[in-house]
């Protein structure tokens, strides 16, 4: 019996994406047009879920990205958008607004080959954003026990939900593209035992041609 379900939606295309340039809080200017797409296909695909089997809320971080793709989701589904700080990405301190070829290039890699290590002057170091984000999903699932919830999420929150949920850090890692569906259950079984079960992961199938009309 699935008790509790997260549902993330990795937001579409932003133009830092496109630029190839790390979108902070300070130069996050949205979605591109193929973003705005891609989360249309999402919340469609979404809101057909939403009339068999509601939605308790919808949440998004405060960078625009995530807000514009918040947007969509909640209007479609037919829910308030709910804004919380604690879906924020990581901060990036003086390396918001330049080239990640440059910040990666600099630092030897992503932020997570020295995960102690800030990647640039004031940013977080990647150990410390796991930490403050598994820290409020963990909050959010007490809020919502037996509920379903959909989240507009960066990447990175999606690794954290990874993180909280498997258990101990590993060297693996996961794709994460954008529009695509992550999905967390929570079930229990007939002797009242809990586990949560990744039940899919950086699905795109609504993103595929034959899912456009």
């Amino acid at each position: 019996m699935i008790t509790t379900e997260l549902v993330f939606v990795r937001h579409g295309e932003a133009r830092c994406n496109a630029a190839g340039i790390v979108g902070g809080p300070r130069t996050c200017t949205g979605l591109t047009d193929v973003g705005h797409e891609q989360v249309g296909k999402a919340a469609r695909r979404l809101a057909a879920e939403h009339g068999g089997t509601p939605f308790a809320a919808v949440y998004a971080g405060p960078r625009m990205r995530l807000q514009q793709t918040g947007q969509l989701l909640a209007a479609a589904l037919g829910l308030p958008l709910l804004t919380e700080a604690g879906l924020d990405g990581p901060a990036h301190g003086q390396a918001d607004g330049r080239p990640w070829v440059e910040v990666k290039t600099a630092f030897g890699g992503g932020p997570h080959v020295h995960p102690d290590r800030p990647w640039a002057s004031g940013s977080d170091t990647w150990n410390g954003y796991l930490r403050r984000a598994t820290y409020f999903l963990a909050v959010l699932i007490d809020r919502h026990d037996g509920e379903r919830v959909l989240l507009a999420a960066h990447g990175e929150t999606i690794l954290a939900a990874h993180a909280l949920l498997l258990g101990p850090a590993s060297e693996a890692g996961f794709t994460i593209e954008h529009a695509s569906l992550t999905r967390w259950q929570r079930h229990r079984n007939r002797f009242g035992r809990h586990r949560w079960m990744l039940e899919r992961h950086n699905d795109t199938a609504h993103l595929m041609p034959s899912a456009s009309s």
